[in-house]
């Protein structure tokens, strides 16, 4: 009966997901959506972030965790002052079914201080995941927006030193 069980959850957490072919969203709007963060604050995004520029990561698996943790070590450790938001990004009707457990796993992980700053977008996950695509779902969405809630930077395959000192370089450019 075990195995049965198994093999339904996981064609179904298979059939909620669409799969979008990766693109470049620079220049676009940050489109408007709703998620709540781990303090249980539900906010609407990009209207209730810092009217300056702000980084927004974004996670469509639970193994791009990793990838998001190096973007937040590198920003950290390079002394990066612009404001950071993760962003879980979980589409289909699977994944809201079962919300409040994964938030809870997450608070389970993350420290308390932290909840913030990590805010899961499940209503509107397939809309931001259709902006950027979410092939290589492993790898975070770091997104840079200016005060306009422009994208002016993007960047989906990996944390890399070289990619992170270009975010860096975009951040200096908007403070000009």
């Amino acid at each position: 009966m075990k195995p049965i069980f198994t093999l339904l959850i996981a064609l179904t957490l298979c059939g909620c997901a669409t799969q979008y072919p990766n693109q470049n969203p620079v220049n676009q709007v940050f489109p408007t959506v709703s998620g709540q963060s781990l303090e249980k604050v539900t906010m609407t995004l990009p209207n209730e972030l810092p009217q300056e520029p702000v980084i927004l990561i974004l996670g469509y698996v639970q193994n791009s965790q990793f990838d998001i943790d190096r973007w937040l070590i590198g920003l950290d450790m390079t002394e990066t002052r612009t404001k950071a938001y993760e962003l879980p990004t979980i589409q289909g009707m699977f994944p809201r079914m079962f919300k409040t457990q994964i938030d809870n796993g997450m608070r389970r992980g993350i420290p308390k201080e932290l909840w913030g700053g990590v805010i899961t977008i499940y209503n509107d996950g397939e809309q931001l995941q259709q902006l950027t695509g979410n092939d290589n779902p492993n790898n975070a969405r770091v997104i840079l927006l200016n005060d306009k809630r422009e994208i002016v930077y993007f960047y989906d395959r990996g944390f890399s030193v070289a990619a992170l000192n270009g975010l860096r370089e975009h951040i200096a450019k908007l403070q000009n």
